[in-house]
């Protein structure tokens, strides 16, 4: 396959508009992070005060995904999502000017982000059930691919932008970039044309919808399976990664933030390269591929624990980063192929509370644990855990035998129970 062929999603003209517009809306949301936190520092110089903003925004966001998926199904989902989005660039704008003019108090960025969290919960569901809509069933595997390179690159280059700009014109006026990012997304996503039965809403009242969703994600077995087993291996790999990553490092000399750094961008451009592989090479059974993948994932884990040096770290990572990806591809492309698309928002957004949920049980478990068990210890016996997990999962058959179903018939994708 060629590098033509490699790209042919953007022969649609609807992949095209929508791909654009995901990658500004993604460049300034990689940006938003650093951004934030030193706006915030910038007002109150304590882990506090940064903790109190980002946990509003995160209980903001989980407390409203369910209701984005209801209405991301009942109503044209780009509406959904240039609503968002506009919203977006008004609290961020917000944020921006409030900082900018040296007004901004805690309390007010609080809130504003608080809004900012409940509008990204829209903002998930609506993306996840437009890309079946956009692009060709054979192109979908080559799509989401093309959309991890996007977001996966920004992810690198985005947190750098945004600290050149904190350092040159400060914190504000990288809040104020990201904004401008998302009124580009809103006119590219004018021009993305939807086929006219996504316009039809959903009839019924907002627990009816609820429970319509929870019925189609219970009723695939592969769906629910997965969903469990990243519950639990997210809060492992949130654990690790966020509590500690940080701790080894600070307390191994031959690694330091420094070199944290290093090993978490060998991660990061693991991901990247991947993606690039994944938009040539097809996943006859993605979830197979992915969870074995996933599997893989416990390698960096566990050297982290038995030899905590930046070069076997680093390359444990890359390889890490790499297999995160075949499972992200695999599992995006079999929720739209697997998965009515009336029903697709609301299912992925049962998906999504699953791994968020599991962020802050991570958090919190692995800071107790880290006080009572041998960090070597730890570590080892949490790679264990999680190999065993991503493994167990393919006992199900549902899971290991779910197939890429590109050369089925065009038209509406039907569940595979």
């Amino acid at each position: 396959m060629n590098l033509r062929d490699s790209l042919g999603a953007l022969s649609d003209r609807r992949f095209a508009w929508f791909f654009t517009a995901r990658t500004v809306s993604t460049a300034g949301s990689a940006m938003a992070p650093v951004a934030l936190a030193f706006a915030v520092l910038h007002i109150d110089q304590s882990a506090s005060a940064l903790g109190q903003v980002l946990g509003v925004r995160t209980i903001a966001m989980v407390a409203f995904l369910l209701v984005g998926g209801v209405i991301s199904d009942r109503f044209s989902r780009i509406a959904v999502l240039q609503v968002a989005h506009l919203l977006t660039c008004l609290t961020q704008a917000a944020a921006a000017a409030l900082i900018i003019t040296g007004h901004a108090t805690l309390l007010q960025i609080t809130i504003i982000e608080g809004l900012n969290g409940a509008v990204s919960a829209f903002t998930m569901p609506a993306m996840m059930g437009i890309v079946p809509l956009v692009v060709d069933r054979a192109r979908l595997q080559q799509a989401n691919a093309m959309l991890s390179f996007s977001r996966s690159s920004l992810g690198i280059v985005g947190p750098a932008v945004a600290g050149l700009l904190v350092v040159g014109v400060g914190p504000g006026w990288a809040l104020a970039a990201d904004a401008f990012t998302y009124v580009v997304a809103i006119v590219a996503l004018s021009r993305v044309r939807l086929p006219r039965e996504e316009r039809t809403a959903v009839r019924g009242s907002m627990v009816r919808d609820l429970r319509e969703g929870w019925s189609e994600f219970t009723s695939r077995q592969w769906l629910w399976v997965i969903v469990v087993a990243f519950g639990v291996t997210n809060a492992i790999h949130v654990g690790v990664i966020g509590v500690m990553g940080p701790l080894v490092a600070k307390t191994t000399p031959a690694i330091g933030e420094a070199g944290w750094g290093v090993i978490l961008s060998a991660e990061a451009a693991g991901t990247v390269l991947m993606t690039l592989v994944m938009m040539r090479l097809r996943l006859t059974h993605p979830l197979r591929a992915g969870m074995i993948a996933t599997a893989v994932i416990a390698v960096p884990l566990a050297i982290l624990g038995i030899a905590p040096a930046i070069v076997p770290l680093a390359v444990a990572f890359l390889i890490g980063g790499a297999a995160i990806e075949i499972f992200g591809v695999g599992w995006n492309t079999a929720l739209h192929e697997h998965v009515p698309v009336s029903v697709l928002s609301r299912v992925s957004s049962y998906d999504a509370l699953g791994s968020f949920v599991a962020i802050p049980v991570g958090t919190f478990l692995y800071g107790w644990l880290a006080t009572l068990v041998d960090h070597e210890t730890l570590l080892v016996s949490s790679a264990a855990v999680y190999a065993a997990v991503s493994l167990a999962a393919l006992a199900s058959p549902s899971v290991r035998n779910l197939r890429h179903r590109a050369d089925e018939p065009e038209g509406r994708v039907t569940a595979a129970l």
